[in-house]
């Protein structure tokens, strides 16, 4: 069952003088239960995908075609003040840095009890016993001591495993994990990944990870999508890709993981553009090894490999 369907979703900056697009027909689904990985290099529009879904956008930036529905409604269509019975109760956002993400001011409980109190209505006791349910989730142990901890009391693994317990304190149907890791050790990484996992099994949980890393995705992700220049070059899902890349993109960025075949790390030559280069054909054309004329001066359409596997290359035409 589809969760969630993003279709071709158009959205770009103003500025003073000129509109700059950032996502070029963005189409991508979640299903109940199943992960999607959206990864990419950093500003190929992974995280701007992910809050035009809760239209958490910059109010310099404009959507200007295209659908997002959540159990068959087009979000979209919704004010903010309907957006706001969404988020966090039925689509829940864990933020990009978990050091920066709760208030210092507030223990992690009065933090977490405003949730609980906003989205599920429920006051004192009952309250109380739903947080410490929400920390006991994320294996925090002495949840109920932990409530009166300030954020500086917590460590980094802790502090995010507390923003994901805010995240499910609500039953929210899909989670949105933005570099959920970032900032913490391999060793606490693989427990946050464990936990995510634990989450989406357990409570049947949808999630949307973006990441730039793709050796973080490979044991986890149902589906992973590929993001650069502001679209999805490559969608697949994860046994499939990882066995037979398509993209030019993609192989790239697989090629550029730690090997024990090789000591010596592949790069991807040059930079991503910005969005207020003008590039015609092919966006990736500049840094690409297999690029033909035609990459130069047309997009490519999307092509279907299999079912569910799709990729936008010219070769694939040859």
């Amino acid at each position: 069952m589809v969760l969630l369907e993003v279709k071709n979703l158009n959205l770009g900056f103003q500025s003073e003088n000129n509109f700059y697009q950032a996502l070029y027909d963005v189409s991508f689904s979640v299903e109940k239960g199943n992960m999607l990985a959206i990864v990419g290099e950093s500003g190929c529009g992974k995280t701007m995908s992910a809050m035009s879904i809760l239209q958490l956008i910059p109010k310099t930036a404009r959507i200007t075609s295209g659908g997002i529905f959540f159990n068959g409604e087009n979000l979209l269509n919704k004010s903010q003040k309907e957006m706001q019975a969404v988020r966090g109760a039925k689509i829940a956002l864990i933020p990009q840095d978990p050091m920066t993400s709760l208030n210092p001011l507030y223990t992690v409980g009065n933090q977490l009890l405003e949730i609980i109190k906003i989205h599920q209505h429920l006051q004192g006791v009952q309250a109380e016993k739903k947080a410490i349910e929400a920390l006991e989730m994320v294996q925090i142990p002495n949840a109920k001591s932990r409530l009166n901890n300030y954020p500086h009391e917590f460590s980094g693994g802790m502090k995010q495993r507390a923003i994901i317990a805010m995240a499910l304190a609500c039953n929210a149907e899909l989670l949105i994990a933005d570099e959920p890791t970032t900032a913490l050790d391999v060793t606490i990484q693989a427990q946050i990944m464990n936990l995510l996992n634990d989450i989406k099994t357990r409570q049947n949980t949808s999630i949307i990870l973006i990441t730039h890393d793709l050796a973080l995705v490979k044991e986890n992700a149902d589906t992973i999508a590929v993001m650069y220049a502001g679209r999805i070059v490559e969608k697949a899902p994860s046994d499939e890709f990882f066995r037979n890349p398509i993209h030019p993109y993609s192989k790239a960025l697989l090629n550029s993981l730690p090997s024990n075949k090789t000591t010596k790390l592949s790069t991807i030559k040059g930079q991503p553009p910005a969005i207020t280069e003008k590039l015609d054909g092919c966006k990736f054309n500049p840094r690409c090894e297999y690029c033909m004329n035609i990459c130069t001066k047309t997009v490519p359409q999307t092509t279907n490999i299999t079912e569910n596997h799709t990729a936008e290359c010219f070769l694939l035409g040859n």
